[in-house]
């Protein structure tokens, strides 16, 4: 029956309909308001660093592997799996798609089903009233309405260009926070690390302090010096002993840390305070040219999408000072007997084109596409900041890298003149002509060296990390989609 419904009431729309529709479908084609055009943002012609030239892109998404450490590639990819802030972004895309799956339908005829059974009693002195019918009637109503609002001068288009650009502008976000979420673990991971090797220099600063500190005690005992030189030492051993409490709880908190990241127990990866983990492999890194990182940076594809959708609202707007059409339709049955409904005399239909125009509204519409525009102005003015501030953050990440291995060079010639030198002196008290004190003396100062290396190794894992944030690593673009996260 409802087929056979739809069947009359599509032959009636179309009879009826087609004279109206084609003029409709020509001015359709009119979509007002501007069109998105990306703002052109001048880059530069290169880096202020000295920079390698060509980059890895694979390497590039997953930089994380370039560090040869299996510990830090397992905690980064459960990061990329379990975070709870990740899971949070998936569902911000799924709230925007169905919100652009409401736009896509809007521009669809809508189709309502609809039955009732009315019971009424008709009075005596209304102009109703019939004496040849009963007072008491039941009116029996089944059918089909239909309502379509054609898009004269796109309105919806816009707003489906708009919902469509959220959508895109949301996985951008969630890729931006993949890639910051990442670049966390890693420079969590490193502050564990960096943590246990200096654990490791300080405590031996300490053992040979701690030998100094015998020596003086017996040569004090000896009446070969002061009390004064004993409580120097002493005070020495104490300080250098003092600072391992402080160097453990970073430790401790890094661990509790990379387990809240990673979307586990805060002791789910504490196991990695006892394992030695790898030596880190610190490296140049090629960053390209400067305008790569428009394609490579989410935070800046997320603007762009963003004040796409800017543009689609405006015109939305725009499209408010145009008439609007709609065109609703109605077919069923109608009877007062439950037996006459799918009779054929009960058949009942209508076409009603609905033209609608906001003809004075005090401004209103005005007012609302002014409000839009100033909104597309600050989202082309927010893009042109992020843009500006992803240079600005790559070039101090380079600057900082760069420089940090630079110390490391330095530290480590000098940590083989030191030790060296300590080589030399252990020598020499062999021969017997330099005293203990001194041979130990010089085993603390390379120990001291040896703990300044590994925090500023440890500092340039995280200014390494940085720049990998800053030049986009953490994701790739895909072709078909326009990007893909890792």
């Amino acid at each position: 029956m409802e087929s056979c419904l739809f069947s009359s009431m599509h032959r009636r729309l179309t009879a009826t309909a087609l004279p109206l529709a084609i003029p409709v479908l020509l001015a359709a084609c009119a979509v007002v308001g501007p069109e998105h055009e990306v703002p052109v943002v001048a880059t530069g012609s290169g880096w202020t660093s000295p920079a390698q030239g060509h980059v890895d892109t694979a390497a590039l998404a997953t930089w994380w592997k370039s560090f040869g450490d299996a510990d830090l590639e397992r905690v980064v990819e459960q990061t990329l799996a379990n975070n709870l802030d990740l899971r949070q972004a998936d569902l911000a895309i799924e709230a925007a798609r169905a919100q652009l799956g409401r736009a896509e339908v809007n521009t669809m005829p809508v189709v309502t089903a609809k039955g009732s059974a009315q019971r009424y009693r008709t009075s005596l002195n209304s102009p109703e009233y019939n004496p040849q019918r009963s007072l008491n009637q039941t009116v029996y109503d089944a059918g089909l309405d239909a309502s379509w609002e054609i898009d004269l001068f796109g309105s919806l288009r816009r707003q489906r260009e708009s919902a469509q650009a959220a959508v895109q502008m949301s996985e951008a976000d969630a890729t931006a926070l993949r890639t910051s979420l990442a670049a966390e673990t890693a420079r969590t991971y490193f502050t564990l690390r960096g943590a246990q090797r200096e654990l490791v220099a300080r405590q031996a600063s300490a053992k040979a302090l701690q030998d100094i500190f015998a020596l003086v005690q017996k040569r004090q005992q000896a009446g070969d010096l002061s009390t004064a030189e004993v409580e120097r030492a002493q005070a020495r051993l104490d300080q250098a002993r003092a600072l391992l409490p402080d160097i453990e709880a970073r430790r401790e908190a890094a661990a509790i840390a990379l387990g809240l990241l990673t979307g586990g127990l805060p002791e789910s990866q504490r196991s990695l305070t006892t394992s030695p983990g790898s030596d880190l492999v610190l490296h140049a890194i090629p960053v390209g040219e400067r305008a790569d990182i428009l394609r490579r940076r989410p935070d800046i594809a997320s603007a762009e999408r963003k004040l796409a959708a800017a543009t689609a609202d405006t015109g939305a707007a725009t499209a408010e000072l145009f008439p609007k059409l709609t065109i609703s339709a109605s077919a069923g049955f109608r009877a007062l007997s439950d037996f006459d409904l799918i009779d054929s005399d009960s058949r009942r239909s209508s076409l009603l084109p609905l033209i609608s125009w906001r003809i004075f509204d005090g401004g209103r519409v005005r007012a609302e596409i002014r409000a839009a525009e100033a909104r597309q102005k600050s989202a082309a003015i927010g893009y042109e900041k992020a843009v500006l501030a992803a240079l600005s953050d790559a070039e101090k990440a380079l600057s900082q890298y760069q420089h940090a291995l630079q110390t490391i060079a330095a530290q480590e010639t000098a940590i083989a003149s030191t030790a060296r030198a300590a080589k030399t002196t252990h020598r020499r008290y062999e021969l017997g002509d330099v005293s203990l004190a001194d041979a130990l003396d010089a085993d603390r100062e390379l120990a001291d060296q040896q703990t300044g290396l590994a925090l500023s190794r440890a500092s340039a894992a995280s200014d390494m990390v940085t720049l990998y944030k800053a030049l986009g690593g953490g994701w790739e673009k895909d072709p078909d989609r326009g990007e893909r996260s890792n």
